[in-house]
């Protein structure tokens, strides 16, 4: 089963269609227009379509045709680097979607929609990236130079702007208040044929679909194709509570497993681009992970919630009010359910603003104050082979262990004061091994005690009267914790 980009290139004298999408609108400061207002008549939907279809548009671009050197055909669309590049990469697309040999400039057709009745039009950023003329087509066959306003990359989105006045455009809904069940109706450009709706129900809410941390996946049966991408998904209010983005499919066609992005999501990030040209994203500076079940148990929780803090950076927003083991539960007043839910949370707030943040520590709950800063990235390492020195074993979690040797210190990456015990070697079926340490991992705390040498690790598991031990682990790419379920 492969996910596919919603892209769909043009064939000689044929249409096509666009790719893997995010659309948007803007703030609540957006007036309410009569193309989506309420309709409880016994032909709601064909209603509904003949209200909303006019503020969906065609989005045309021409894109100089470039391959980068050892780059060829299956060569992502999107910007290196970006959420869905990585998408592109895991989840071959298409042959529609994919870039010749070079030479003649390149076109694609897209969808979009209006959001403004002066001209403002949300689209993929993909669909406009590298384009060398962009240009929009309304349902009445009227055509009007686009202006880029500003793209996101983190979520796929792009502005667009045309010098034109009373346009009928569309309302965002609360994708908050949509139910797993709800009737949805799509409209968008599948294979070039333009106009084409379908109809579903939202079939599940919070997908990841590993597109980048700012986007939890509306999934619906709704039929969406390759082209549908950047359409509207409207509730039967006709109010745009998605943007179709994506589908899960075993030949490339619908099987009634589509995706789109909430509209919640899409507001915060079109508003930014209107009002500045870019999107600011909040920063507190933590390393998370899930709080697993065996985690949970370590750390006294009767049930797993919340985002574990793995590793506080430094100099970061979080310094010296959060550390290493601590659980956020709340974020800003808003309950952090898992920990995917904390970095959409942390984005939304503006930098140098300060934040009340709920946590887990030592068992007892407590709230402290965090100004955020600005959203910076993180660095990352690689590791070795490690082989054992004034090692230890521990037969509670099946695994020996070595002490750090500068030789071990420069092969993993770590500063030459680095301290802990690294895991030389692992029992196949022991603890350790099934909990996902692996061989180069450096433990440097178990519970609440730090770890200096592979010794004093082993003393301090032998110590632990709980059914479970939780350990940080220094791999490449940060710290994490592991819960370690452990042998009597």
């Amino acid at each position: 089963m492969t996910y596919h980009a919603k892209t769909h290139r043009p064939r000689p004298a044929r249409a096509g269609a666009i790719g893997i999408g995010a659309c948007a609108g803007l703030a609540a400061a957006l007036l309410w227009s009569p193309v989506a207002s309420a309709d409880t008549e016994p032909h709601q939907v064909a209603n509904l379509v003949e209200r909303v279809s006019p503020a969906v548009v065609t989005v045309l671009t021409t894109q100089e045709r470039q391959v980068a050197a050892g780059r060829g055909m299956g060569e992502s669309p999107f910007p290196p680097g970006s959420p869905f590049d990585e998408f592109f990469k895991r989840f071959q697309p298409p042959p529609g979607m994919r870039r010749g040999d070079g030479g003649a400039p390149s076109h694609a057709l897209g969808s979009g929609f209006m959001i403004g009745s002066d001209g403002y039009i949300v689209t993929n950023n993909h669909v406009v990236d590298n384009a060398t003329k962009v240009r929009v087509k309304l349902s009445d066959e009227r055509e009007f130079d686009a202006q880029v306003v500003g793209v996101d990359e983190q979520t796929d989105l792009a502005l667009l702007k045309v010098d034109a006045e009373d346009l009928p455009f569309l309302k965002l809904g609360d994708s908050a208040t949509m139910r797993v069940g709800d009737d949805v109706v799509a409209v968008g450009n599948p294979f070039g044929l333009g106009g084409t709706v379908t109809r579903g129900i939202i079939s599940a809410k919070g997908r990841d679909i590993h597109a980048g941390p700012y986007v939890d996946f509306i999934q619906t049966d709704a039929a969406i194709n390759h082209g549908n991408s950047g359409g509207p998904l409207f509730n039967l209010e006709g109010e745009v509570i998605g943007v179709n983005a994506a589908i899960y499919s075993p030949s490339g066609g619908s099987v009634g497993v589509g995706f789109a992005i909430p509209s919640n999501t899409v507001k915060f990030v079109v508003a930014q681009l209107k009002d500045e040209g870019e999107v600011q994203r909040g920063w507190l500076g933590v390393s998370i992970q899930d709080v697993t079940p065996e985690i949970g148990l370590a750390v006294g929780m009767e049930t797993p919630h919340g985002a574990l803090v793995a590793q506080v950076l430094e100099d970061a927003p979080a310094t010296g009010k959060l550390k290493a083991g601590d659980v956020i539960v709340g974020f800003n007043g808003q309950e952090v359910g898992a920990s995917h839910d904390l970095p959409r949370l942390v984005a939304a707030v503006p930098a140098n603003e300060t934040v009340p943040v709920d946590i887990i520590r030592d068992g007892a709950e407590k709230t402290v104050k965090v100004k955020i800063g600005a959203l910076k990235a993180e660095r990352h390492a690689d590791a070795g082979e490690i082989a054992p020195a004034g090692g230890a074993v521990s037969d509670r979690l099946g695994a020996t262990f070595a002490a750090l040797t500068p030789e071990t210190r420069q092969r993993l990456n770590l500063e030459p004061d680095a301290s802990g015990a690294v895991v030389a070697d692992l029992d196949a079926d022991g603890p350790a091994a099934e909990a996902g340490l692996r061989v180069g991992d450096l433990i440097v705390r178990v519970g609440d005690q730090p770890v200096t040498s592979p010794k004093q690790l082993e003393t301090a598991v032998g110590e632990i009267k709980k059914d479970a031990a939780l350990l940080q682990v220094e791999r490449p790419g940060g710290r994490i914790f592991v819960g370690v379920h452990l042998k009597a």
